[in-house]
């Protein structure tokens, strides 16, 4: 099967040789680039399926297009295989051989001759018809993931074909991985059988649901702390006054903890949650396609403050899931993770959970739950791991600057 995007060929050909894509470009190719992986027809990419088969082609093709040299084992791609086990306390075995689900990284390469290589990465599987990802709750319906993460796999198309129009001192491998929602399979199985030396990879660029930047231009970046070139050169780029909301750990639910756990630094960039995460209605209208546009443009000029380090220093982190509270019950929010005030700030409220019985909203900031008070997310954790199923307790939350009440059974 072939994809072929003539009219855009056709337009590039037309560019001088050698001249970068204007924003104009960069922004009709995201928007394409989002509506084709996120169309319908492609059934929500869950890895194994035709739809993700061809989403593969689709990446390949654009790499092919953009001038990128193969770096897969087979081309582009490099194919894995995950044997499921039957007993469910066991680890998925990932490798080429055996019976189970095949999934295919797309690998391309610049080489620009240099001993050090950056690796940009975004996951480009979604979850099909939805299964146990889905936050959904009616009838099976097609996930599109435009968000999670159409919005990350184009902006590292869009940063491929930035690059190399330009020379830079370090090479760049661009991955777009499979089977990051199932456990980060295809980072995993790069890590373990690269297709270049990781001795010479500098640090590894993560993107993950750029696609929603708010109001309020905020960006998360998470593994600041692996490397201590990363903080100073993050706001010396930030030219467009990003609100930047940075954690240290390189340990995280996506591709970046397979380069972390090989003792290389890591960023990621996430522009939040949102209420139509793993659900059928992260469509590719609801993107802020100018938003995923800064996105990119800040990770470039970053990636080009960065040149001016030697091989950036690596920094191990404190886990910060190693520490987290087990609870059992929920409240039944989406936190707001780009909330940088005090308080746990609700992007969203769950039917049929706790916090709606209790009138909470999207916005509201809890401050206090029972007795404990509320300056962070740890804090909310801490404090709802307090509490089993059946028992009832205050909490304590503000909206439109009053503080109020309400009464919560779990």
């Amino acid at each position: 099967m072939k994809i072929y995007r003539l009219s855009i060929i056709a337009a590039s050909l037309l560019l001088a040789c050698n001249s970068a894509p204007s924003n104009d470009i960069l922004l009709q190719n995201l928007r394409t680039d989002v509506s084709y992986l996120a169309a319908d027809k492609l059934e929500g990419r869950a890895i194994g399926t035709s739809g993700e088969e061809q989403a593969a082609t689709y990446l390949a093709e654009r790499f092919a297009e953009i001038g990128l040299s193969p770096k897969g084992t087979d081309g582009f791609f490099q194919e894995f295989t995950v044997s499921k086990p039957t007993n469910p306390h066991e680890e998925a075995i990932i490798g080429t051989d055996g019976e189970g689900v095949t999934g295919r990284n797309v690998i391309g390469f610049i080489d620009n001759q240099s001993e050090n290589t950056i690796v940009i990465g975004a996951h480009f599987d979604h979850l099909g018809y939805g299964g146990s990802g889905s936050l959904y709750r009616g009838d099976s319906a097609i996930h599109n993931g435009a968000d999670d993460n159409a919005s990350g796999t184009s902006a590292l198309v869009a940063l491929a074909d930035i690059l190399k129009h330009e020379k830079h001192p370090s090479n760049f491998l661009f991955i777009a991985f499979s089977g990051e929602e199932n456990g980060l399979w295809g980072s995993n199985y790069f890590v373990k059988n690269p297709t270049i030396d990781l001795s010479t990879v500098n640090y590894m660029i993560n993107m993950d649901m750029v696609g929603r930047l708010n109001e309020e231009n905020t960006l998360a970046i998470n593994g600041v702390g692996t490397s201590p070139s990363f903080v100073p050169a993050l706001d010396l780029v930030n030219s467009d006054s990003l609100k930047l909301v940075t954690s240290e750990s390189g340990v995280g639910p996506s591709d970046h903890t397979s380069f972390y756990l090989q003792d290389l630094p890591v960023l990621h960039f996430f522009t939040g949650q949102h209420e139509d995460y793993h659900r059928p209605s992260d469509d590719s209208e609801k993107i802020n396609y100018e938003g995923l546009l800064q996105v990119v443009q800040y990770i470039h000029r970053l990636i080009g403050e960065l040149d001016n380090e030697p091989k950036l220093a690596f920094t191990k982190t404190k886990d910060s899931s190693g520490d987290s509270p087990r609870f059992t019950v929920t409240l039944g929010v989406v936190p707001d993770y780009l909330f940088d005030g005090k308080g746990m700030r609700i992007d969203g409220v769950s039917e049929d959970k706790p916090a709606q019985a209790a009138g909470l909203q999207k916005g509201d900031v809890i401050v206090q739950l029972g007795d404990s008070t509320i300056v962070d997310m740890m804090s909310y954790m801490r404090s709802l791991s307090a509490f089993q199923k059946g028992e009832e307790t205050q909490v304590v939350y503000e909206r439109d600057g009053k503080r109020l009440e309400a009464k919560v059974k779990f």
